[in-house]
Protein backbone atom coordinates (compact mmCIF):
# COMPACT_ATOMS: atom_id res chain seq x y z
CA UNK A 1 0.00 0.00 0.00
CA UNK A 2 1.55 3.36 -1.14
CA UNK A 3 1.48 6.46 1.80
CA UNK A 4 2.15 10.06 1.36
CA UNK A 5 5.08 11.10 3.76
CA UNK A 6 6.12 14.65 4.17
CA UNK A 7 4.64 17.06 1.98
CA UNK A 8 4.21 14.40 -0.63
CA UNK A 9 1.43 15.29 -3.27
CA UNK A 10 -1.58 12.20 -2.57
CA UNK A 11 -0.90 8.78 -4.18
CA UNK A 12 -2.82 8.53 -7.72
CA UNK A 13 -6.48 9.12 -8.68
CA UNK A 14 -6.71 10.18 -4.25
CA UNK A 15 -6.33 14.13 -4.99
CA UNK A 16 -9.94 14.12 -6.45
CA UNK A 17 -10.99 12.30 -2.99
CA UNK A 18 -8.91 14.11 -0.52
CA UNK A 19 -10.41 17.66 -1.70
CA UNK A 20 -13.79 16.24 -1.57
CA UNK A 21 -13.34 15.69 2.11
CA UNK A 22 -12.15 18.98 2.40
CA UNK A 23 -15.27 20.54 0.37
CA UNK A 24 -17.46 18.47 2.60
CA UNK A 25 -15.76 19.95 5.56
CA UNK A 26 -16.27 23.39 4.12
CA UNK A 27 -20.14 22.80 3.16
CA UNK A 28 -20.87 21.26 6.90
CA UNK A 29 -19.38 24.40 8.52
CA UNK A 30 -21.65 26.78 6.35
CA UNK A 31 -24.80 24.75 7.26
CA UNK A 32 -25.47 22.96 4.17
CA UNK A 33 -27.95 20.26 5.04
CA UNK A 34 -26.24 17.49 2.76
CA UNK A 35 -22.58 18.42 2.78
CA UNK A 36 -21.25 15.06 1.40
CA UNK A 37 -23.81 14.92 -1.43
CA UNK A 38 -23.29 17.80 -2.47
CA UNK A 39 -19.68 18.01 -2.48
CA UNK A 40 -19.74 14.80 -4.32
CA UNK A 41 -22.55 15.94 -6.33
CA UNK A 42 -20.40 19.31 -7.40
CA UNK A 43 -17.19 17.12 -8.44
CA UNK A 44 -18.54 14.70 -10.64
CA UNK A 45 -20.53 17.89 -12.50
CA UNK A 46 -16.63 19.42 -12.96
CA UNK A 47 -14.90 16.67 -13.67
CA UNK A 48 -17.69 15.23 -16.03
CA UNK A 49 -18.35 11.85 -13.97
CA UNK A 50 -20.50 10.15 -12.04
CA UNK A 51 -20.48 10.03 -8.56
CA UNK A 52 -19.85 6.46 -8.20
CA UNK A 53 -16.34 7.47 -10.91
CA UNK A 54 -15.07 10.08 -8.71
CA UNK A 55 -11.74 7.44 -7.78
CA UNK A 56 -11.20 6.72 -11.78
CA UNK A 57 -10.48 11.05 -12.23
CA UNK A 58 -6.35 11.33 -12.19
CA UNK A 59 -4.77 13.72 -10.05
CA UNK A 60 -3.59 15.11 -13.38
CA UNK A 61 -7.08 15.78 -14.36
CA UNK A 62 -8.36 17.62 -11.03
CA UNK A 63 -9.80 20.97 -12.13
CA UNK A 64 -9.36 23.86 -9.95
CA UNK A 65 -12.66 25.26 -10.83
CA UNK A 66 -14.42 22.68 -8.25
CA UNK A 67 -13.05 25.17 -5.57
CA UNK A 68 -15.28 28.03 -7.52
CA UNK A 69 -18.45 25.99 -7.40
CA UNK A 70 -17.75 25.03 -3.95
CA UNK A 71 -17.95 28.68 -2.89
CA UNK A 72 -20.37 29.27 -4.37
CA UNK A 73 -22.49 26.67 -2.75
CA UNK A 74 -20.97 27.91 0.60
CA UNK A 75 -22.92 30.97 -0.13
CA UNK A 76 -26.17 28.70 -0.32
CA UNK A 77 -26.40 29.05 -3.72
CA UNK A 78 -28.78 25.82 -4.54
CA UNK A 79 -26.87 22.73 -5.84
CA UNK A 80 -28.91 22.56 -8.79
CA UNK A 81 -28.95 26.10 -10.01
CA UNK A 82 -24.80 25.68 -9.98
CA UNK A 83 -25.07 22.55 -12.31
CA UNK A 84 -28.38 23.91 -14.50
CA UNK A 85 -30.10 20.80 -13.72
CA UNK A 86 -32.55 18.70 -11.29
CA UNK A 87 -33.60 15.30 -11.13
CA UNK A 88 -37.53 14.38 -10.16
CA UNK A 89 -39.16 11.12 -10.27
CA UNK A 90 -37.24 10.19 -13.81
CA UNK A 91 -36.86 13.29 -15.13
CA UNK A 92 -33.62 15.48 -15.38
CA UNK A 93 -35.22 19.20 -16.05
CA UNK A 94 -33.23 22.34 -16.78
CA UNK A 95 -33.37 24.74 -13.81
CA UNK A 96 -32.00 28.11 -12.38
CA UNK A 97 -32.88 31.57 -11.70
CA UNK A 98 -36.31 32.54 -11.80
CA UNK A 99 -37.95 29.05 -11.28
CA UNK A 100 -38.61 26.75 -8.37
CA UNK A 101 -36.41 24.12 -7.88
CA UNK A 102 -38.70 20.69 -7.45
CA UNK A 103 -38.10 18.83 -4.10
CA UNK A 104 -37.87 14.95 -3.60
CA UNK A 105 -40.99 15.69 -1.00
CA UNK A 106 -43.10 16.37 -4.34
CA UNK A 107 -42.46 12.62 -6.14
CA UNK A 108 -45.09 11.77 -3.30
CA UNK A 109 -47.41 13.78 -4.45
CA UNK A 110 -47.01 12.62 -8.07
CA UNK A 111 -47.01 9.11 -6.87
CA UNK A 112 -50.35 9.45 -5.31
CA UNK A 113 -51.52 10.94 -8.47
CA UNK A 114 -50.65 8.93 -10.82
CA UNK A 115 -52.13 5.42 -8.83
CA UNK A 116 -55.31 7.66 -8.94
CA UNK A 117 -55.34 7.87 -12.10
CA UNK A 118 -54.52 4.52 -13.08
CA UNK A 119 -57.18 3.88 -10.50
CA UNK A 120 -59.95 5.19 -12.81
CA UNK A 121 -61.62 3.81 -15.38
CA UNK A 122 -60.94 6.46 -17.98
CA UNK A 123 -59.23 5.46 -21.52
CA UNK A 124 -57.38 8.93 -21.57
CA UNK A 125 -57.28 10.87 -18.70
CA UNK A 126 -57.27 14.72 -18.35
CA UNK A 127 -54.77 16.59 -16.19
CA UNK A 128 -54.45 19.65 -15.37
CA UNK A 129 -51.07 20.98 -13.36
CA UNK A 130 -51.74 24.55 -11.95
CA UNK A 131 -48.65 26.46 -10.82
CA UNK A 132 -46.62 24.29 -12.98
CA UNK A 133 -43.17 26.01 -12.44
CA UNK A 134 -40.38 23.79 -14.06
CA UNK A 135 -42.96 21.41 -15.44
CA UNK A 136 -42.20 18.77 -13.58
CA UNK A 137 -45.08 17.46 -12.54
CA UNK A 138 -46.72 17.78 -15.20
CA UNK A 139 -43.89 15.92 -17.09
CA UNK A 140 -43.76 13.29 -14.96
CA UNK A 141 -47.74 12.57 -15.38
CA UNK A 142 -47.31 12.61 -19.20
CA UNK A 143 -44.56 10.39 -19.14
CA UNK A 144 -46.05 7.70 -16.35
CA UNK A 145 -49.12 7.49 -17.48
CA UNK A 146 -48.72 7.56 -21.54
CA UNK A 147 -52.45 7.72 -23.14
CA UNK A 148 -53.31 11.23 -20.21
CA UNK A 149 -53.67 14.03 -21.52
CA UNK A 150 -51.92 16.54 -19.51
CA UNK A 151 -52.16 20.57 -19.20
CA UNK A 152 -49.97 22.74 -17.34
CA UNK A 153 -50.42 27.00 -16.52
CA UNK A 154 -47.51 28.88 -14.65
CA UNK A 155 -47.63 33.01 -14.33
CA UNK A 156 -44.27 33.87 -14.23
CA UNK A 157 -42.59 34.71 -17.62
CA UNK A 158 -39.34 34.35 -15.67
CA UNK A 159 -40.23 30.63 -14.75
CA UNK A 160 -41.97 29.97 -18.13
CA UNK A 161 -38.23 30.57 -19.93
CA UNK A 162 -36.95 27.23 -17.47
CA UNK A 163 -40.63 25.23 -18.21
CA UNK A 164 -40.52 25.95 -22.40
CA UNK A 165 -37.04 24.13 -22.54
CA UNK A 166 -38.02 21.18 -20.29
CA UNK A 167 -40.91 20.84 -22.35
CA UNK A 168 -39.64 21.06 -25.66
CA UNK A 169 -40.79 18.39 -27.54
CA UNK A 170 -43.71 17.00 -25.11
CA UNK A 171 -47.31 16.63 -25.95
CA UNK A 172 -48.36 19.09 -22.59
CA UNK A 173 -50.58 21.90 -23.19
CA UNK A 174 -48.50 24.69 -21.51
CA UNK A 175 -49.83 27.90 -20.96
CA UNK A 176 -49.50 30.88 -19.13
CA UNK A 177 -51.77 32.64 -16.75
CA UNK A 178 -53.21 32.90 -13.45
CA UNK A 179 -53.65 29.47 -11.92
CA UNK A 180 -56.97 30.82 -10.18
CA UNK A 181 -58.95 31.55 -14.00
CA UNK A 182 -57.10 28.79 -16.11
CA UNK A 183 -58.69 26.97 -18.37
CA UNK A 184 -62.21 27.76 -18.73
CA UNK A 185 -62.45 25.82 -21.71
CA UNK A 186 -62.32 22.44 -19.74
CA UNK A 187 -64.44 23.37 -17.27
CA UNK A 188 -66.07 19.88 -15.95
CA UNK A 189 -63.95 17.55 -18.23
CA UNK A 190 -60.64 17.03 -16.08
CA UNK A 191 -60.26 13.77 -14.08
CA UNK A 192 -57.34 14.98 -11.97
CA UNK A 193 -56.29 18.08 -10.53
CA UNK A 194 -52.88 18.59 -9.04
CA UNK A 195 -50.71 21.19 -7.88
CA UNK A 196 -47.47 22.35 -5.93
CA UNK A 197 -48.72 26.12 -4.99
CA UNK A 198 -46.74 28.53 -2.56
CA UNK A 199 -48.03 27.81 0.95
CA UNK A 200 -45.32 29.47 3.10
CA UNK A 201 -47.14 31.76 5.74
CA UNK A 202 -45.91 35.26 5.12
CA UNK A 203 -45.00 35.10 9.01
CA UNK A 204 -42.10 32.50 8.88
CA UNK A 205 -39.91 34.41 5.84
CA UNK A 206 -37.30 34.73 8.43
CA UNK A 207 -37.29 31.19 9.10
CA UNK A 208 -36.45 29.49 5.38
CA UNK A 209 -34.02 28.03 4.54
CA UNK A 210 -31.19 30.60 2.18
CA UNK A 211 -31.67 28.09 -0.59
CA UNK A 212 -35.43 28.96 -0.71
CA UNK A 213 -35.63 32.08 0.66
CA UNK A 214 -32.91 33.78 -1.50
CA UNK A 215 -33.39 32.15 -4.49
CA UNK A 216 -36.53 30.52 -5.60
CA UNK A 217 -38.84 33.39 -6.48
CA UNK A 218 -41.16 34.77 -3.95
CA UNK A 219 -43.80 34.48 -6.09
CA UNK A 220 -43.32 30.50 -6.03
CA UNK A 221 -43.14 30.35 -1.94
CA UNK A 222 -45.43 32.69 -0.25
CA UNK A 223 -49.39 33.03 -0.04
CA UNK A 224 -50.59 35.37 2.65
CA UNK A 225 -50.23 35.53 5.89
CA UNK A 226 -51.18 31.52 7.06
CA UNK A 227 -50.06 30.21 4.05
CA UNK A 228 -53.08 29.21 2.45
CA UNK A 229 -54.28 31.85 0.53
CA UNK A 230 -53.87 30.42 -2.86
CA UNK A 231 -55.06 26.80 -2.06
CA UNK A 232 -58.20 28.36 -1.44
CA UNK A 233 -58.74 29.70 -4.22
CA UNK A 234 -57.26 26.50 -6.33
CA UNK A 235 -60.17 24.23 -4.31
CA UNK A 236 -62.54 26.48 -6.40
CA UNK A 237 -60.76 26.53 -9.87
CA UNK A 238 -60.11 22.64 -9.01
CA UNK A 239 -64.52 22.23 -8.56
CA UNK A 240 -65.10 24.27 -11.64
CA UNK A 241 -62.45 22.06 -13.77
CA UNK A 242 -63.30 18.84 -12.66
CA UNK A 243 -66.13 16.38 -13.43
CA UNK A 244 -68.20 14.63 -10.74
CA UNK A 245 -65.87 12.20 -9.11
CA UNK A 246 -62.37 14.11 -10.60
CA UNK A 247 -60.24 14.25 -8.39
CA UNK A 248 -57.59 16.91 -6.57
CA UNK A 249 -54.08 16.70 -5.00
CA UNK A 250 -52.64 19.53 -3.74
CA UNK A 251 -49.01 19.94 -1.90
CA UNK A 252 -49.13 21.93 1.62
CA UNK A 253 -46.23 22.61 4.24
CA UNK A 254 -46.30 19.77 7.08
CA UNK A 255 -47.10 22.11 9.83
CA UNK A 256 -49.84 22.82 7.60
CA UNK A 257 -51.87 18.93 7.82
CA UNK A 258 -55.21 18.46 9.43
CA UNK A 259 -55.93 22.48 7.74
CA UNK A 260 -56.15 21.94 4.11
CA UNK A 261 -58.26 18.87 3.69
CA UNK A 262 -60.88 21.49 5.79
CA UNK A 263 -60.86 23.81 2.84
CA UNK A 264 -62.79 20.86 1.01
CA UNK A 265 -65.56 21.00 2.65
CA UNK A 266 -68.89 18.59 1.88
CA UNK A 267 -70.43 22.11 1.77
CA UNK A 268 -68.39 23.03 -1.34
CA UNK A 269 -68.92 19.80 -2.94
CA UNK A 270 -66.82 17.54 -1.79
CA UNK A 271 -66.27 14.22 -0.20
CA UNK A 272 -63.70 11.70 1.14
CA UNK A 273 -60.99 15.10 1.66
CA UNK A 274 -58.01 13.65 3.29
CA UNK A 275 -54.54 14.16 4.37
CA UNK A 276 -51.21 11.97 3.51
CA UNK A 277 -47.95 11.94 4.50
CA UNK A 278 -44.82 12.00 2.39
CA UNK A 279 -41.88 9.78 2.27
CA UNK A 280 -40.50 11.16 5.77
CA UNK A 281 -43.88 10.17 6.87
CA UNK A 282 -44.81 13.69 8.01
CA UNK A 283 -48.22 15.63 6.16
CA UNK A 284 -47.79 16.57 2.58
CA UNK A 285 -50.56 16.49 0.48
CA UNK A 286 -54.21 16.73 0.57
CA UNK A 287 -56.60 15.27 -1.68
CA UNK A 288 -60.72 15.45 -2.30
CA UNK A 289 -62.82 14.01 -4.72
CA UNK A 290 -65.51 16.22 -6.66
CA UNK A 291 -68.86 15.14 -5.18
CA UNK A 292 -71.43 13.48 -7.46
CA UNK A 293 -74.49 15.01 -7.71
Amino acid sequence: MQQSFGGRPPSPRSLLLAEVAQATQRLADAGVPSPRNDAEELAAFVHGVKRGQLHSVQDSDFDARYWEVIARREQREPLQHITGRAFFRYLELQVGPGVFVPRPETESVVGWAIDAVRAMDVVEPRIVDLCTGSGAIALALAQEVPRSRVHAVELSEDALRWTRKNMEGSRVDLRQGDALDAFRDLDGQVDLVVSNPPYIPLTEWEYVAPEARDYDPELALFSGEDGLDLIRGIERTAHRLLRPGGVVVIEHADTQGGQVPWIFTEERGWADAADHPDLNNRPRFATARRAMP
